[in-house]
């Protein structure tokens, strides 16, 4: 017999480092690592258990996160993303715009998953207060424009950054009893208020 025919042939060894030709997408990651943080938690997820259920090699995750805290963030942004979609709250009737901010956050945070996530320690508050920052209050102040639209914005996002407080983080039994109809009711008065335009500045301090 010929020792040649005895030779096993192996598979290809799987390169490491950036692949050719058209790899696994971001999304394809971002979608396996967010089953298993919902699954497992942060602290239990880790990047081998990620490139094993996405089929990538954790060479890849790095080269597209850097680390588990990167990839972390990236799955907060998505959600934020994917349920607070700030073109569709931008769009539309003006006169309607404190109504629909207020049912995107509460349409966020109802959603079990995001809740689940969002529960996950100082890295997901880190991840939510930097789309909150970055994506909405910076679009809202471009959408406003004029002399005072930072601080509309702000105005703006420092309301529902109260309503995610007290009816999400750290709730209080009134704000949290509300259904988000109610919600939207009972703070859209303050949220049209802080959009209107008008002289806003620094609050003077009171003499001693």
């Amino acid at each position: 017999m010929n020792n040649a025919s005895l030779v096993i042939a192996r598979p290809p060894a799987r390169p490491r480092g950036r692949p050719r030709g058209n790899p696994p997408t971001r999304e394809t990651i971002v979608t396996a690592a967010r089953a298993l943080f919902l699954e497992l938690g942060y602290r239990r997820t880790t990047l081998r258990a990620v490139a094993a259920s996405a089929h990538v090699d954790m060479a890849l995750i790095a080269y597209h996160f850097g680390s588990k805290r990167g990839l972390f963030a990236e799955v907060m942004r998505c959600q934020c993303v994917t349920g607070l979609t700030v073109d569709e709250v931008l769009g539309g009737d003006p006169v309607a715009l404190p109504d629909r901010l207020i049912d995107a956050v509460t349409g966020l945070w109802e959603d079990a998953d995001f809740r689940t996530l969002s529960a996950q320690g100082s890295l997901a508050a880190a991840a939510i207060g930097e789309y909150l920052e970055i994506e909405l209050l910076a679009r809202l102040a471009e959408f406003l424009g004029g002399r005072d639209a930072t601080a509309r914005a702000t105005a703006a996002v420092t309301v529902l950054g109260g309503l995610i407080y007290t009816r999400y983080l750290n709730p209080l039994p009134t704000p949290a009893a509300l259904t988000p109809a109610e919600a939207r009711a009972v703070l859209v008065p303050a949220l049209r208020a802080a959009l209107a335009p008008g002289r806003r500045g620094p609050v003077p301090r009171s003499r001693p």
